[in-house]
């Protein structure tokens, strides 16, 4: 598949771009072992160093390689980093699987009946062929990435790497020994890891009952009661996709809504969509305390205006993410790190240390896995293909989409209304906002839960944001992105011609409600 559709085909909720060490529950996950890999030779000095084989890492070091420089790629778990091995690939094709179980049962709002009429469709899940199909894709991703790797000629070393001065580097290799490298360029793309969970009784429970991103998805049966702590992107889609494959289903938030970034009538709808769908939402609360019960039970106390008790067999702690830094060293080489240890770095991606440069979400949000592959573009055009300065790309004002694979989907580009407000105070602000239920696609295939909402620039037309938070809302939402970028006002979105009965349709009405 070449480079370019495969970046096309990764898309994310949320981006990773550095994979955390193995674990038992993952190690299918290395069938990289099998590529050997090619060992670097005598000398220590590379034309460009790459740590860490995420979505920015591994096309860089391809690019660098290809342009006929010498190229070292340093990664200590696995290649193609978090998104295709624990992030966007295995996560959004688990959610397939979701989907496909609620279509299942939702048949006979269509006419369509797996048991007899008068009941309620039937559905079993099988976790086990749920966990393969998501293990076959990731293999056969990654496998894409180590060919690419290996035909470019870039030498990999599988270890971890930490700096011993501004240039030169030292390795743990996985066998045990060390070696030393330098680069002439080095760049830094490795990533974070989900947070460890830190909640009042956690040490109580099994360490197999406290799950993360990473560990939920090697599960070889459906949690009965699972409890979800944190209410952002990673916890809303994981959420909805175990109660859909039959679990009972608890998010704990801390604060008063879910996804904290988006424009509160948009948390607010995919709440009431959530628990439609029949999962227990937890606004306001905080875990107070943990304890066992009943052998594989526990209950958690939480606070909320008063106090409550949830029942649960499993925890996924979906609050936070946190960089992959603290074994880097950055200290020796002088990189200047944030007070939360994301590495800092300028609109050219550059770091405190000269020939040093970062990628990535270990530069701190946005952290998209579309966003570290803008990241290898930009020092793509500014370090190889082209030595002009004055034209040089930058991360300055870039628009910034994202989609929360949640059913539907939530698609955004740009400034939310509160953004718009406080970035531009002396624009005509303006607002128009949408139910999916006026959409008559959207009610043709009985999918109308949700809304869209713009905001524009009153006087002059320009759309400064969109959220669509509907059927296919990720799509929708490129279709308005693609208007922003191109400088197309809201008025000749309103006044084009749309195919019927599309979703971009909708893009004639909505402007209506301003």
């Amino acid at each position: 598949m070449p480079l370019t559709l495969r970046h096309h085909l990764l898309r994310v909720t949320r981006s990773c771009t550095r994979s955390v060490p193995r674990t038992s529950s993952s190690s299918h996950s290395v069938s990289h072992r099998s590529l050997h890999i090619m060992s670097a030779p005598a000398t220590s000095l590379y034309d460009a160093v790459v740590i860490g084989s995420g979505q920015a890492g591994t096309p860089l070091a391809s690019a660098f390689a290809n342009a006929g420089q010498k190229t070292l790629l340093i990664e200590r778990s696995h290649i193609a980093g978090c998104c295709v091995n624990e992030g966007c690939t295995p996560t959004k094709t688990m959610i397939a699987s979701g989907r496909a179980a609620y279509l299942a049962r939702r048949g006979q709002d269509y006419g369509v009946h797996t048991t007899d009429a008068k009941g309620a469709n039937q559905v079993w899940i099988d976790m086990q062929k749920v966990r393969q199909r998501k293990r076959d894709i990731v293999d056969s991703f990654r496998g894409g990435s180590e060919k690419r790797l290996k035909d470019a000629g870039v030498e990999v070393l599988m270890g971890e790497a930490s700096f011993v001065a501004a240039m030169e580097l030292r390795v743990k290799l996985d066998d045990g020994s060390e070696k030393r490298v330098e680069g002439k360029k080095i760049f830094i793309n490795v990533g974070e890891r989900p947070a460890p969970p830190s909640f009042p009784g956690v040490d109580k429970l099994e360490k197999e009952q406290v799950l993360d991103s990473t560990t939920i998805q090697e599960l070889g049966a459906v949690p009965e009661r699972l409890v979800v702590i944190g209410g952002g992107y990673v916890g809303v889609e994981f959420a909805q996709l175990m109660s859909r494959l039959g679990a009972h289903v608890t998010v704990v938030q801390r604060g008063k809504q879910l996804l904290p970034r988006e424009d509160p009538e948009v948390a607010e709808t995919l709440r009431e969509i959530l628990e439609e769908d029949g999962l227990d939402i937890r606004l306001g609360s905080e875990i107070t305390g943990a304890e066992p019960v009943n052998g594989d039970k526990f209950t958690l106390k939480i606070r909320t205006e008063h106090e409550d008790n949830i029942t649960g067999t499993h925890i996924l702690f979906a609050a936070g993410r946190v960089p992959n830094t603290e074994s880097l060293n950055l200290k020796s080489a002088g990189i200047a790190m944030d007070k939360r240890g994301y590495i800092v770095a300028d609109e050219f991606l550059a770091t405190s240390a000269k020939s040093v440069y970062v990628l990535g979400d270990v530069k701190g949000p946005p952290a998209f896995t579309h966003i570290s592959y803008d990241d290898f573009r930009i020092i793509k055009r500014n370090l190889i293909d082209s030595s002009e300065q004055l034209n040089k790309l930058s991360t300055k004002d870039r628009l910034v989409p994202y989609v929360v694979y949640t059913d539907p989907q939530l698609g955004h580009v740009g400034f939310h209304e509160r953004e718009a407000r406080t970035t531009f105070p002396g624009r005509a602000i303006r607002t128009a906002k949408m139910p999916m239920a006026y959409v008559a696609r959207a009610l043709e295939t009985d999918e109308s839960r949700g809304l869209m909402k713009a905001v524009v620039d009153g006087d002059s037309g320009q759309i400064l944001g969109f959220t669509c938070l509907g059927i296919e809302g990720g799509e929708v939402m490129a279709v308005v992105q693609t208007a922003m970028m191109g400088g197309v006002t809201y008025q000749q979105l309103q006044n084009a011609v749309w195919a019927h009965p599309s979703l971009a349709e909708s893009l004639n009405n909505l402007w209506g409600f301003l």
